[in-house]
């Protein structure tokens, strides 16, 4: 129970805890709800709620811990304009001094119904464009305190600007003019069910042949030019589908939507739901082969959560409202091992070939290995013990101070779980009858089947006999310099640097000598990190500094890649000017290694495991 002002009289707290136990005693309650979505492109969405009440005090709560988050980042504050009424009066009310997620309304003697209304206020151009909105939900409602979210249905309502269409897995009840009416749903259904929307929309069905369950890949962005998908990028997606069903050997779901936005406007993410996911990319991708790889990894993420994360989820991240703190120590499953079976999905449909998939797990490697010096004080287990508090962190200095290192390390452990159960079975099992087992059985359409840790290491040792528990202590506490390879080495490669270029290079970096110079170079030249010890730190380069020039020429992305590489011909150290706050400074990188990228090369007399891995189960090899 949300604490209560102490400077009450006596009489006044019994009151409230009387009413707050009446409220525990409801069973259910249904709300209506109407969204208000004709000015998103002015960045504003307007709610109004009519619930009914009783008379006495009244304890609603707005969404705080929103699944898939993993902290408390509901947006409260772009709340405006918040008001409580009924019949025809404005009611008072004050937020929890305690949480500011809570808000409390005494409802007057004869009064049924409550009215709430409000605008949710789109910060930072976070979810609107002038073309397209996301509606997300969860920032869009209050609910009353002491129904559980599941008990309490609503019946949305959602308007939007004239001639928009849109796209969610949520059931239409009825659409007419620029209004929809969706299905009664429950609370928790409502927030994992967003729905985008747009001038420019387009639905792609890649549903495979003789699946029953009907996938649709549903578009809005900017520009009509952008929704252009090719048909090679939806066959491949309709592969992923299928693969995504011999993986795992069932489907949680009625239907599945992946929502796309493309704009270069909006907070760019992917959000994982039940029957879709919420994934915003750049306007173009679809355009360039570099945008499509990156939409193929995203998307192939957030739908292996559908299983990993929504179907299955650890316990402690599985809460019974919005407002209980998740524990996230198991996020390096839950995000861990989806980062390593979307990209898997990615190679298996042919969205990735197997050079792009190889490339990823080198960058991935060398990143978490010498490209992260933090590992060596900090353990994989904090970064997620610690997401509530930590998340991203700001600013640079990620390889020494580490972030959610749970994903891409996660990466590399999973595929290590994945070499590990076919070497102790012979051959004989995989990482599939593993899937199988844990995120099988019959397709209800949406639950959720929590679990410990202890129900994972079982599932685990069923299919491979192993001391588990050991092997993922071992890999979560451990402070070695060393990045966890073995799954690539038990695959038949290593890791290896040579001078030529990644084919798809990521992180938008303008240059990328990280495994060279220590340092990443953004647009501007600006300095977006510097590696803890490396050469660029050693020679006075850190992250927030700006390079202005090179060599005593006016910095481009090209004269420093000309500099690396004539770095291995002659023995002067590269100059640079650069940029801290506004004092200039001039700094000498001592360094004649030349250019330097992350590979994987294949181990003589070993077996190919990794590329076995990566073929697809779904189609003809």
């Amino acid at each position: 129970m949300k604490c209560i002002p102490t400077r009450l009289p006596i009489f006044v707290l019994e009151f409230v805890v009387l009413g707050v136990a009446s409220l525990l005693a409801q069973s259910s309650v249904t709300i209506n709800l109407t969204v208000d979505a004709t000015r998103a492109p002015e960045k504003i969405l307007h709610t109004r709620m009519v619930m009914p009440v009783k008379p006495g005090p009244l304890t609603l709560y707005y969404p705080k811990w929103i699944p898939g988050f993993h902290d408390p980042s509901g947006p409260v504050g772009d709340v405006g304009g918040l008001t409580f009424s009924a019949n025809g009066k404005t009611l008072p009310w004050r937020r929890d001094l305690l949480d500011g997620f809570t808000f409390h309304v005494d409802v007057p003697p004869g009064v049924d119904r409550l009215e709430v209304e409000f605008d949710y206020i789109q910060p930072g151009n976070d979810s609107a464009t002038d073309k397209l909105v996301i509606v997300a939900w969860n920032p869009d409602v209050l609910y009353p305190a002491g129904v559980p979210p599941e008990k309490i249905t609503f019946n949305p309502t959602l308007r939007l600007p004239l001639t928009w269409k849109f796209g969610t897995p949520l059931p239409v009840e009825n659409a007419a003019g620029n209004e929809v009416t969706f299905k009664p749903v429950s609370l928790n259904t409502l927030v994992d069910s967003p729905v985008i929307a747009g001038e420019y929309y387009r639905a792609v069905d890649v549903t495979p042949p003789h699946e029953p369950v009907h996938h649709e890949i549903d578009l809005v962005a900017d520009s009509a030019a952008a929704l252009e998908m090719t048909p090679e990028m939806q066959k491949g997606f309709t592969n992923m589908v299928a693969e995504a069903g011999k993986l795992f050997g069932a489907r949680h779901y009625r239907d599945y939507h992946f929502l796309l936005t493309l704009s270069d406007h909006v907070a760019h993410f992917g959000l994982e739901h039940h029957e879709c996911n919420d994934s915003r990319t750049a306007e173009r991708d679809l355009l360039t082969p570099a945008g499509r790889r990156e939409v193929a990894g995203l998307l192939g993420h957030e739908f292996v959560h559908s299983w990993n994360g929504k179907f299955r989820r650890p316990a402690d991240l599985s809460t019974p409202d919005f407002e209980a703190p998740m524990k996230t120590d198991l996020l390096w499953i839950y995000e861990g091992l989806t980062s390593y079976l979307g990209p898997l999905l990615a190679a298996r449909s042919g969205l990735w070939t197997p050079e792009e998939y190889r490339e990823d797990l080198a960058t991935t490697a060398a990143d978490m290995g010498p490209g992260r010096p933090g590992r060596t004080w900090r353990p994989l287990q904090d970064t997620a013990d610690a997401v509530a508090s930590l998340s991203y962190g700001r600013g640079g200095w990620v390889n020494w101070r580490r972030s959610v290192d749970y994903y891409p390390e996660g990466d590399l452990l999973w595929l290590e779980v994945a070499t590990l159960i076919h070497d102790q079975t012979q051959g004989q099992k995989s990482f599939e009858n593993f899937c199988q087992a844990f995120y099988g059985g019959p397709n209800q359409g949406p639950e959720l089947k929590p679990y410990p840790f202890d129900d994972l290491v079982q599932a685990l040792q069923a299919v491979a006999p192993y001391d588990w528990a050991g092997f993922f202590h071992n890999r979560l506490t451990s402070i070695s310099a060393k990045a966890p390879g073995g799954g690539i080495e038990a695959g038949g490669w290593k890791v290896d640097y040579t001078d030529k270029p990644p084919e798809s290079p990521g992180g938008g970096a303008a240059v990328n000598a990280i495994y060279s110079l220590g340092l990443r170079i953004g647009t501007g030249g600006a300095v977006q990190d510097s590696l803890f010890g490396g050469p660029a730190y050693q020679a006075g380069i850190v992250s927030g500094m700006r390079v202005a020039a090179v060599n005593d020429r006016a910095y481009t992305p090209d004269l420093l890649n000309d500099a690396l590489k004539a770095s291995t011909k002659n023995d002067q150290p590269i100059r640079f000017l650069v940029l801290n706050d506004d004092y200039y400074r001039t700094c000498s990188i001592n360094y004649h290694g030349g250019e330097r990228f992350p590979h994987l090369v294949r181990v003589e007399g070993k077996p190919d495991l990794l590329d076995d891995i990566a073929k697809p189960l779904a189609r003809e090899k």
